[in-house]
C-alpha cells in the first residue's frame, strides 16, 4: 500500500516479463537438452560402423597392422563435417592408433557407450566412445562432432539466453516506464492543479480534462467542493447579514450616547406616575464607557461586514480599476483619520508620491484604513504616524510600496507570524491598554494577496515603532 501508483503499475507489469524470461530459459534449456541428446544418439550410431571399418592386414615378412575402411555413414559424417569433426582407434592401453590423436579419454571399463565434451581450438566437441570387439580386436572407437550448436549451449547459455532476456527486461521496463508516465501525466496534471489552488477556490474540476478511470473521483471531488463551497457562502451570508443588520440600531445607538457624551444634563427623563420628578442622573465616566463600547461595537459590525466583502468568490475574477491612484487614496485617507489623531496630539504626515496600481479602490481604501487605525492606536501620545507610497527598485524593477509607520512599542519577531491571524491579539495590545477585536491587520492581509502583494512587518530602524509595507506586484 507504500507504493506509488507509477510503481504499482511497474511491478505488475514487469513481474509477467521476468516470470516469462525464466519460463523461455527453461524451455530453450530443455530444448537444448533435447537437442543434445539426438546429436549424442546420432553419434552413438557411427560407433558400431566405425568399428566395423577396423581391419587388420599382415603382409608377407612383416608385423600385422590396421587399416582403416570407412563405411559410408562414417565416411558422410566426415565429409559433412569437414573441419568440426573428427575419430579415433585406441588401444586398450589408451594409445591412438588410427584417427585425431586429440580425441583421447580414459579407457571405458564398461562396453557401454559413454558421452564427453572436449575443447580444442576453442571449439567444444561432443565425443561419444564404445569399447568393443573389432575385426582386428578389441580396441576404443570414438567419433567428435563440433559443427552442432546445441552442443554448445551449456557454455553459452548466458551469451545465449540470459543476456538476451535481461536486455529484454531493461528494454521493456524503460518502455514500460515512459509509457506509464505518459499515461499518468493527466492525473498528475489534475493533482498539480488541486495543489495549486486557493483554499477559497472551490470551482468545480474539468471532468472532460480528466482520464475516463479518475472521473469518478473527480465527480466525488467537485460534489465535495460544492458542499463546502455552500456551507462557506451561507457562513459568509450569515455574517455579512447579520452585520449588515447590526449597522442600523448600531449608528443610532451611537449617535445617541454620543450626544449624551457632549451633554449628560440634556439626557431625557423617563415618564413615570411614581416618580414624575424623577432625573436619571448618569456620570460622564459612565456614559464615556458606553459611547466606547457604543463605537467598538460598530466598528466590529464593520469589519465582519468588509471581511465578508473581501471572502467573496466572485471578487478574484471580477474586473478592477486600471490603474488606482495611491497618493489620492493616502491624501483621503489621512483626511478622515486626522480627527483621531489629533485627540491623541499625533503628528499624522504624508509623504506620497503619485503610483498607480490595478485593483479594486474600495478595497485598497479599506486595507490603508485599517493600516492607519492601528498606528494612531498604538502610537504614545505626541507622537508620530506617515503614510507614504512610492516606488522602490528591487532586483532592477520598479515596485510600488504603500508604507505606514509609527513610534508605538513595535513587534518581537514571534509575533510578526502571528500578526494576521483573525482575532489575534500581541503583548502590546494589552500593554498599551488598546481595545480591538484583532481583525484589521487581517483584513488587510486578505486584501494583499487578493491583490497580488504581499505585507511585510518591521520594526523601525535605530527607534521605536513599527513599519507595514504593501508591496505591489512588479512593474
Amino acid at each position: 500500500m507504500r507504493l506509488t501508483l507509477r510503481n504499482r503499475l511497474l511491478l505488475w507489469l514487469l513481474l509477467p516479463l521476468v516470470l516469462l524470461a525464466l519460463v523461455g530459459s527453461w524451455v530453450e534449456y530443455l530444448w537444448a537438452d533435447e537437442a543434445a541428446s539426438r546429436a549424442d544418439q546420432r553419434l552413438a550410431r557411427l560407433l558400431t560402423p566405425l568399428a566395423d571399418s577396423v581391419l587388420e592386414v599382415t603382409q608377407p615378412g612383416e608385423s600385422s597392422s590396421l587399416v582403416l575402411i570407412l563405411a559410408p555413414p562414417v565416411e558422410e559424417f566426415l565429409r559433412q563435417g569437414a573441419g568440426f569433426t573428427g575419430f579415433s582407434v585406441w588401444d586398450l592401453n589408451g594409445r591412438v592408433r588410427l584417427g585425431d590423436e586429440w580425441i583421447k579419454t580414459t579407457v571405458p571399463r564398461t562396453t557401454e557407450p559413454e558421452f564427453h565434451s572436449i575443447e580444442y581450438n576453442q571449439t567444444l566437441y561432443r565425443v561419444a566412445l564404445q569399447r568393443g570387439r573389432t575385426a582386428a580386436g578389441e580396441f576404443v572407437v570414438a567419433v567428435a562432432d563440433g559443427s552442432d550448436p546445441s552442443q554448445q549451449w551449456g557454455r553459452q547459455v548466458i551469451w545465449r539466453v540470459l543476456l538476451p532476456h535481461l536486455v529484454l527486461i531493461a528494454c521493456a521496463a524503460w518502455a514500460i516506464h515512459l509509457g506509464v508516465r505518459i499515461a499518468l501525466r493527466p492525473l498528475v496534471e489534475l493533482t498539480e492543479a488541486v495543489e495549486r489552488r486557493s483554499p477559497r477556490d472551490l470551482q468545480p474540476i474539468d471532468e472532460d480534462r480528466s482520464p475516463h478511470e479518475v472521473r469518478p473521483l473527480v465527480q466525488s471531488l467537485n460534489h465535495l467542493f460544492a458542499l463546502v463551497d455552500a456551507q462557506a457562502q451561507a457562513q459568509r451570508r450569515f455574517i455579512a447579514d447579520a452585520a449588515h443588520q447590526l449597522r442600523t440600531p448600531l449608528a443610532g445607538l451611537q449617535s445617541q450616547v454620543e450626544a449624551w457624551a457632549l451633554a449628560p444634563q440634556a439626557m431625557p427623563a423617563p415618564a413615570s406616575e411614581a416618580l414624575p420628578d424623577a432625573r436619571v442622573s448618569i456620570g460622564i465616566e459612565q456614559i464615556t464607557k458606553l459611547r466606547d463600547a457604543a463605537r467598538r461595537t460598530s466598528k466590529l459590525a464593520h469589519q465582519l461586514l468588509a471581511l465578508s466583502r473581501v471572502e467573496q468568490p466572485d471578487l478574484l475574477g471580477g474586473s478592477s480599476a486600471p490603474g488606482v491612484d495611491l497618493k489620492t487614496l493616502c491624501e483621503q485617507t489621512l483626511e478622515d483619520h486626522l480627527d483621531a489623531a489629533m485627540a491623541k496630539g499625533i503628528d499624522l504626515g504624508l509623504e506620497a508620491n503619485p503610483v498607480q496600481v490595478r485593483g479594486h479602490d474600495w478595497l485598497l481604501r479599506e486595507l490603508l484604513a485599517n493600516l492607519v487605525d492601528n498606528a494612531i492606536k498604538y502610537s504614545r501620545a505626541h507622537g508620530s504616524v506617515t503614510i507614504r507610497c512610492c516606488l522602490e527598485q528591487i532586483d532592477g524593477l520598479d515596485v510600488p510600496v504603500l508604507e505606514v509607520e509609527d513610534d508605538g512599542p513595535g513587534i518581537t519577531a514571534q509575533e510578526r507570524l502571528r500578526l494576521v491571524e483573525r482575532f489575534y491579539r500581541g503583548e502590546s495590545a494589552a500593554a498599551c491598554a488598546v481595545e480591538g477585536s484583532g481583525l484589521g491587520l487581517s483584513i488587510a492581509d486578505e486584501i494583499a494577496r487578493l491583490h497580488g502583494a504581499v505585507l511585510v512587518f518591521d520594526n523601525n530602524e535605530g527607534k521605536s515603532g513599527l513599519r507595514v509595507s504593501v508591496r505591489f506586484a512588479r512593474t
